[in-house]
């Protein structure tokens, strides 16, 4: 029989958890690459999530590589790290925002 003060309370199970859910969220809001523009992967057209992206990446002197990369670098760590969580709709959003990303940095496929 287990002993009941081995356990770890679940308040703090429970905090811990809640904790390790956000720290994407926290890497977005305070990463070192880009200082991005407030609630720039909810906006609607691909276009204006790119013109953000791009502008973030041109402004911070903080990144460690170049423009193009570091935003779209930022996109896809939203993408992935929002996963299951992103209706199809925006999934969809998100992902031709990377074509559109590639457009305004002059870097289309050929």
């Amino acid at each position: 029989m287990a002993q009941r003060g081995s356990r770890t309370p679940r308040s703090a199970v429970k905090a811990h958890r809640h904790r390790a859910k956000r720290w994407s969220a926290e890497v977005t809001k305070h990463s070192d690459a880009l200082t991005l523009e407030k609630k720039v992967f909810g906006k609607r057209r691909p276009e204006d999530i790119a013109r953000s992206l791009k502008r973030s990446a041109e402004r911070s002197n903080r990144r460690k590589s170049e423009p193009y990369r570091s935003a779209m670098s930022m996109l896809t760590f939203y993408i992935n790290r929002a996963g299951k969580n992103l209706s199809r709709q925006r999934l969809a959003i998100l992902e031709k925002t990377k074509g559109e990303l590639r457009r305004v940095f002059g870097r289309e496929e050929r």
